[in-house]
């Protein structure tokens, strides 16, 4: 037989080379011009230049020159041409791309669809045959062209995507590069033509570019994105060999159980989850006996586990007998590193903790304990509200009654069906009573039954049986001892049951705190307030109330109906008001009226009153419940406070937004008057002079109608000038001069309209030195003197006094006019505030307010104040430095 040939050894190492499927690469984003195809030709760019064979199969530019540009040097495949209907179209060739087999080929655009005549109808498919052929691609794609997200993209930006990718195709890709522009700087590019044409870039932006569209689609490829590196995570940790974890565990996991302190343990975690930024989860672990427990702690554990759920917890019931081993499998599955446990205190059993078998069957865990709470003082036994002595005395009597049934059940049974049982048994059963009637209701009753229990162990045990004598002298040690162990075990389970009382009393202050302090949070207005206020105060202490506010003449009055209750003193409301005390029921001041009034004091402020008068004094004077008052105070007080801060801030905001808009609004209006009211005065200043002239009769009407612009110009003026002094645009310029020299210049400004001699000057040293902004001090005492003749009238006489102090120069202008009317000596420095407001005298109320302003600049004050003989008194006062040397001037 011949010999069979033997293959080609060459040829059996090229087999697999020949076989090996291409990577595909994918440059992935959320829409066109975040520069996908840029970042997909640099890539090729540093490939080709580290000598890898790369040929540019598809490569849409849409005529961006920086994409263009990157194309140069590298080498194009030449496009297929298809005859359709008569036209020449141009596609992807990959007849040519196989026998050219280079090593990288670009294939832009992976959803789009192939000309008529081409092999396949997609893009990608010509993509898979090439990855079938050994070839790896780079392409790029938009997350609006993957077919599961189709339907979501539709809904967002109106528009229906039709050409679309399988999503295996995406999955199956052995890179994902994302490549992300924010959607500011995607806009801009769209504005400056680098993504479309001008014309096609506005109606993009108009329709599919929208802001909002952008937003989503751009949440839509992050998602994308870390949906994919999630699921790379979990390949490669299922394909770990060891089991063990390839990455660190940030998760926190929160085990719950039914002791105490749930709500505490869910808090902690959710802060410690949030300071680490991390996920974390919240577990129950039900055991054989979680229904069979009582019905307020199944529902206390499901409330426990909705409040993680509202803080951004996972939340799970896990039913596992082995709570140990469900909690790490839950852990593991979960991929949660930190186990969260609540510590148990007085631990003494030698059996290991929950923490200890953890730490042994879980190495890779990190077990955190965490402090159930922090033990309080027990406050004195609360009293329920309204109970009166025979309701007090009604649950002890049960009780009493309870542990002779019970007495009389154990004798009856111990004597009829266990008379061979030993002294010490029966016993027991008698100690079981006690503790049956310790749990219900409480130490007293116990106490009966301990009684009664040792009385009956004696009459039916004890020889001679049927009477209280004993026989045995050994037999009083054990009634001694049955009699003192059962006092014990009634004052122990007692405590216990007092204990739970008090918990259950703490917790429902602490919902009634938290519910009122809710409601008042959503208080739209202080009515609202005051009623939800009384409305929790009532149903708490069980007693009527009123909350008394004051009014804008400061009078204490109501604002809701009025409540069944004895009237208020007003009296009495008003000096607690005053005082800031409280007063009535159980107060140092009038305790025998019977109700109590409490300020309700914020900040140092008295915002109102609480009458509150109870059922029983008793309701507000035990000291939880004087708390819970208390705390019920600063609740509403904060509350009132934040709504009037609230309030104050609405009205500061308007008042200066109108103030601004006032503000705007004239100096627009002054800057426009300016110019024609400059080219009036020129007009009428040549009118005057030429009338004058000619001699003509008119003259005095021209000098007039000069002195009405003049006028005009000054008011126009002043509404600049406090616009600028209201935005902090002016300077001062001082400079050193004499008094005589300021005076001079206001007497020139002055006189020059007409007002000659109407000024007396009263200066004493009118050499002295003063230093000051002389052309802003003019337009003070021009201001002044302007508004003393409007108001003081033509005959008015004026003085002009002068003073200079160490330290300060005084100027006093005085009329001998009506004076300042009463209460306005501050209002008429305001802003168009004028001292009779229906006057036929000019103006618009800003002189004065200039003239505050500009003293103001000077660090100074300026007041009004009527004379006592009569007329007005504005009195200015400058401070001033010491005046220089002769030498330092010279």
């Amino acid at each position: 037989m011949p010999e069979p040939l033997r293959p080609d050894p060459d040829q059996l190492l090229r087999q697999p080379e020949l076989k090996r499927r291409g990577k595909l690469k994918i440059f992935f984003g959320a829409c066109a011009g975040t520069g996908k195809t840029f970042a997909m030709l640099e890539e090729a760019q540093r490939l080709y230049h580290d000598g890898l064979d790369v040929l540019c199969g598809v490569v849409e530019t849409h005529g961006r020159q920086e994409t263009a540009g990157l194309l140069e040097g590298l080498p194009q495949l030449p496009p297929a041409r298809h005859i359709h209907r008569g036209k020449v179209l141009t596609g992807f060739d990959p007849d040519a791309a196989l026998a050219r087999h280079p090593a990288l080929i670009l294939m832009d655009e992976l959803a789009c669809s192939n000309p008529p005549g081409s092999r396949h109808p997609k893009r990608w498919q010509d993509v898979n045959e090439l990855l079938e052929a050994g070839i790896d691609v780079l392409t790029t794609l938009n997350v609006q062209h993957l077919e599961s997200l189709n339907d979501v993209v539709s809904v967002i930006t109106g528009i229906r995507v039709r050409e679309t990718l399988p999503d295996p195709v995406f999955d199956t890709a052995d890179e994902i590069v994302l490549v992300d522009l924010t959607v500011g700087d995607l806009l801009q590019r769209l504005r400056d033509g680098k993504v479309y044409i001008p014309a096609q870039a506005e109606r993009a932006i108009e329709h599919f570019f929208r802001e909002g569209n952008l937003i989503a689609l751009r949440e839509l490829a992050l998602r994308r994105a870390a949906d994919r590196v999630d699921e790379q995570k979990r390949l490669l940790q299922e394909a770990a060999a060891d089991g063990n974890d390839l990455y660190p565990q940030d998760g926190i996991l929160l085990c719950l159980d039914a002791g105490k302190g749930s709500e505490k343990l869910i808090r902690t975690a959710a802060r410690l989850a949030a300071r680490l930024g991390c996920r974390w989860h919240t577990i129950y672990t039900e055991s054989t006996g979680f229904a069979k427990q009582a019905e307020h702690q199944r529902r206390k554990m499901v409330n426990a586990l909705r409040l993680a759920s509202q803080l951004g917890a996972g939340t799970a019931t896990l039913s596992d007998p082995q709570r140990c081993q469900a909690i790490i499998r839950y852990a593991r599955e979960h991929r949660l590193g930190k186990v969260i446990l609540g510590r148990r205190q007085g631990r003494w059993l030698p059996f290991p903790t929950l923490a200890d078998t953890l730490i042994k069957h879980a190495p890779e865990l990190e077990v955190i304990l965490i402090s159930r709470g922090t033990p309080f003082a027990e406050a004195p036994k609360p009293t329920a509200p309204g109970r009166d002595t025979a309701q007090r005395w009604q649950h002890p009597l049960r009780g009493c009654l309870l542990a002779l049934i019970l007495c009389l059940c154990t004798s009856f049974i111990a004597t009829r069906w266990l008379p061979a049982f030993d002294d010490a048994n029966l016993a027991m059963l008698y100690l079981l009573n006690v503790v049956i009637v310790a749990l219900f209701y409480g130490r007293r009753p116990a106490v009966v039954a301990s009684l009664l229990n040792v009385i009956s162990f004696d009459l039916f045990f004890i020889a001679p049986r049927g009477s209280l004598a004993v026989s045995n002298i050994q037999y009083l040690l054990t009634f001694g001892v049955m009699l003192t162990v059962g006092l014990l075990i009634g004052h122990l389970t007692a405590g216990v049951r007092y204990q739970a009382r008090i918990a259950r009393y703490r917790e429902q202050r602490t919902r009634q705190l938290y519910e009122m302090s809710r409601a008042l949070a959503d208080g739209r207005d202080v009515t609202a307030l005051v009623r939800c206020s009384e409305t929790y105060i009532r149903s708490t202490f069980n007693a009527a109330c009123q909350i008394l506010m004051p009014d804008e003449n400061g009078q204490l009055t109501a604002l809701t109906p009025p409540a069944a209750m004895t009237p208020v003193d007003t009296a009495i409301a008003r000096w607690s008001f005053e005082h800031a005390l409280p007063a009535g029921a159980g107060t140092d001041t009038l305790p025998g009226v019977p109700y109590r009034i409490l300020p309700l004091v914020s900040s140092g402020n008295v915002l109102g009153l609480l009458v509150i008068e109870p059922l029983r004094l008793r309701q507000i004077t035990l000291p939880e419940q004087q708390r819970l008052l208390d705390t019920f105070l600063m609740l509403i007080a904060g509350a009132m406070e934040r709504h009037a801060l609230l309030q104050s801030e609405q009205q500061t905001r308007i008042r200066n937004e109108r103030e601004q808009l006032r503000n705007t609004f004239l100096a627009a209006l002054s800057h426009d008057l300016r110019t024609p009211l400059t080219v009036l005065f020129a007009q009428a200043e040549i009118l005057a002079l030429d009338l004058n002239h000619e001699k003509s009769a008119h003259t005095e009407q021209a000098i007039r109608m000069r002195r009405q612009i003049i006028s005009t110009i000054r008011l126009v003026n002043n509404l600049l000038d406090m616009a600028r002094y209201q935005s902090g645009g002016s300077t001062l310029n001082q400079e050193w001069m004499t008094l005589q020299e300021l005076a001079g210049s206001i007497l020139n400004a002055f006189d020059s309209e007409g007002n000659t001699g109407r000024v007396t000057l009263d200066i004493k040293e009118p050499m002295a030195l003063v230093f000051l902004d002389a052309a802003l001090t003019e337009r003070i005492f021009i201001n002044l003197l302007e508004n003393a003749v409007k108001y003081a009238g033509e005959q008015a006489s004026i003085t002009l006094r002068a003073r200079v102090t160490p330290g300060q120069l005084v100027f006093h202008v005085l009329d001998n006019g009506p004076g300042i009317p009463a209460g306005q000596e501050t209002l008429i420095f305001e802003k168009f505030a004028r001292g009779t407001k229906e006057s036929a005298i000019p103006g618009i109320g800003l002189g004065l307010a200039i003239c505050q302003a500009i003293v103001t600049l000077h660090q100074g004050t300026i007041q009004a104040s009527n004379q006592p003989q009569g007329g007005a008194d504005v009195c200015i006062v400058l401070p001033q430095p010491a005046p220089p040397q002769l030498e330092d001037l010279e």
